[in-house]
């Protein structure tokens, strides 16, 4: 009870100001998204509004004529103009409506476009948050629901334009049956013609109006009041509705039938059924104040009748002109009705946009810094932690505590540690995907975050454990660009050990990985996988390349194969090598060991695991049995 209290406080704190400001904002970034989009929806609604209006004028034109002298030199010329116009108009509207169609088919990805482009420009530590992921889907499930946020505002625009100009043109078209006067020969309806009679039954008309429209604001105002519940309904329906489809999740549906949490969930959730929550709302308040507003606008449209024929019946005017009185009075009060409607949607969808904006203005906190890094042909860096310590965004526990290390290029170095140790934490700190919360990081004596980000990100190749391949051509993931030195990626695919299964794709660097977007596409296995995601690490040709356990999935045996491998392409480059596993330390330089955000013990292999009671000693001792020889059984670590 109390959170429907402080919504609705809430929405009656937003004033029509804000309600304009907000989606006027919105409106020029959909201008910048999709540029033509609001000037077709403008002469489109403008073909739609004056249509009709131009067609009750020839027509009234008419119908006096023939009431009258039915002169065929006059008759003829306004059939002909009648005809003319509205095949010309027809033409125009009918151009209009399919151009509005087809840039309105495509507007949805524009939007999801806007939402990618402020993903990508996000700083890391806000796209890696959950609350913003939160944020985005609730955004399309307010879009996939009904629309809300910003993918209706074009046609909102539309509408209201619409109203706009077919109120003037109302207007236009029915001023003269106010100022017409009713002759002395009309007897006692010449009362008529007394200014507060005009002025009552102006008020009358325009009252009536007004609460048609409040009605159907009403009306549409329920949206947001059942939004949350709908919202949830429609991310479960997509969810689980889907979960047949997914070909990752076949095996696991069959062996553990997940078909009856899915099947238990269609027959109970009833949200979007006859007796649902959306129906229940359509047939009562809804339905209730939308059938109020027909109702009021049916009695509003009683009264223009008996006026204007009372009128016509007193000799103001001729009968022809009754039609075009009629239609233009009428056609006036339902564009104000419609006006006062899509004035509700604004008002409705303000807590929609909200959401919208919220996301899109999320801050980037970060410091891009401006030194320019050094572009060093010896490649001579040198990384410091100067007792570094960070906890991730929202929590309190410290991810790192009080790390201290320095190394250098063309060094190896190994970060070693139980799962949750703080490994990749280290690794995110290094890249400055995050800012330590105390402490500094520093490339050659100067703090990190005063080098321009871009070019410090430059500096590094990482590979992580949970690296992702785009459904693309070969060549262009390796390069990260449709644009590539072909020579280039096949090197670097070869020094990866890529090479023989090159030689057999179809299409060499032109094949499609995956078939998300074709037949043709290739498959590949995850040890072909991890070899293109350290083509691609190779390919970048940076300074530091990291290896963040993307062979976890392998057995250790073939992780010290790789990582062996790897340790002779890496050449000068300073390559660190992230592993809970230890198959790949015997040949670095130095290793670090990590245990619950700390650095507990640093050294070479030999030192550490001389180290009586040592964590690596601990570690390699419960992983030894694994690193087993294949060919004479000794339980030994594979040389290089």
């Amino acid at each position: 009870m109390s959170n429907k209290k402080n919504e609705s406080q809430r929405k009656d704190r937003i004033t029509w100001g804000q309600t304009l400001r907000l989606h006027l904002r919105a409106v020029k970034d959909i201008r910048r998204i999709c540029p033509h989009i609001f000037t077709i929806y403008a002469l489109s609604a403008l073909a739609k509004a004056v249509t009709p209006y131009v067609i009750i004028w020839f027509s009234a034109r008419i119908i006096n004529e023939l009431a009258s002298a039915r002169r065929t030199d006059v008759l003829w010329p306004l059939v002909a103009w009648t005809v003319a116009v509205s095949a010309l108009l027809g033409l125009v509207t009918s151009f209009l409506s399919e151009r509005q169609k087809a840039i309105r088919s495509n507007f949805w990805q524009h939007v999801r476009k806007l939402y990618s482009e402020k993903m990508f420009s996000l700083d890391f530590a806000d796209a890696d948050r959950q609350a913003t992921h939160d944020l985005l889907s609730q955004i399309i499930q307010n879009a996939n629901w009904a629309g809300w946020g910003l993918c209706l505002i074009p046609d909102w625009f539309g509408e209201i334009l619409e109203a706009v100009f077919g109120i003037v043109s109302a207007l236009a078209l029915s001023v003269s049956l106010f100022t017409l006067p009713v002759p002395a020969s009309g007897g006692w309806l010449v009362i008529l013609n007394h200014p507060l009679f005009v002025f009552l039954l102006l008020a009358l008309m325009l009252l009536i109006t007004a609460i048609s429209g409040q009605c159907i604001s009403k009306a549409v105002s329920y949206y947001e009041k059942i939004g949350e519940s709908i919202k949830l309904g429609n991310r479960l329906f997509g969810f689980l509705t889907t979960m047949g489809m997914e070909q990752n999740r076949a095996a696991d549906i069959r062996m553990y039938g997940q078909r009856q949490v899915i099947g238990s969930y269609w027959d109970e959730n009833d949200i979007f059924s006859s007796s649902g929550l959306m129906a229940r709302a359509t047939k009562g308040p809804m339905g209730l104040y939308s059938g109020l507003s027909a109702g009021v606008s049916a009695v509003f449209t009683g009264f223009v009748y008996v006026f204007t024929c009372l009128k016509a019946w007193a000799g103001a005017f001729g009968v022809g002109s009754v039609t075009q009185y009629v239609g233009a009075v009428t056609a006036l009060s339902s564009n104000v009705t419609k006006l006062f409607k899509t004035a509700g949607n604004l008002r409705t969808n303000m807590t929609f946009l909200q959401t919208n904006y919220k996301f899109l203005d999320i801050p980037n906190s970060m410091y891009q810094g401006s030194l320019t890094t050094e572009k060093r042909a010896d490649r001579n860096y040198e990384v410091e932690f100067q007792d570094v310590s960070f906890r991730y965004p929202g929590t309190q526990n410290w991810a790192l505590r009080h790390i201290s290390v320095k190394f250098q290029v063309g060094s190896r170095l190994a970060v070693v540690g139980e799962n949750g140790s703080g490994k990749t934490t280290f690794i995110k700190l290094l890249c400055r995907l995050y800012d330590p919360d105390e402490g500094h990081i520093l490339l050659n004596g100067i703090d990190i975050r005063k080098y321009s980000y871009r070019d410090y990100i430059d500096l590094f190749s990482v590979v992580f454990q949970d690296f992702q391949l785009l459904s693309q051509p070969l060549g262009a993931n390796v390069a990260g660009r449709e644009d590539y030195d072909r020579e280039r990626v096949r090197t670097a695919l070869s020094d990866a050990g890529f090479d023989d299964r090159l030689a057999a794709l179809p299409k060499g660097l032109d094949t499609l990985l995956y078939r998300d977007f074709g037949d043709d596409g290739v498959n590949v296995s995850g040890g072909e996988a991890q070899k293109i995601a350290i083509a691609r690490a190779l390919y970048k040709d940076a300074p530091f390349i990291i290896l963040d356990e993307p062979t976890a999935a392998l057995d250790p045996i073939a992780e010290a194969e790789i990582y062996a491998q790897f340790n002779q392409i890496a050449g000068d480059k300073t390559a660190v090598y992230i592993s809970h596993r230890l198959s790949s330390c015997r040949f670095c330089d130095e290793i670090l060991v990590f245990d619950h955000g700390a650095i507990v013990e640093q050294g070479s292999h030999d030192t550490l695991l001389s180290h009586e009671g040592g964590k690596y000693r601990e570690l390699w001792n419960a992983q030894a049995q694994y690193y087993e020889d294949k060919e004479t059984g000794s339980q030994k670590c594979l040389q290089q």
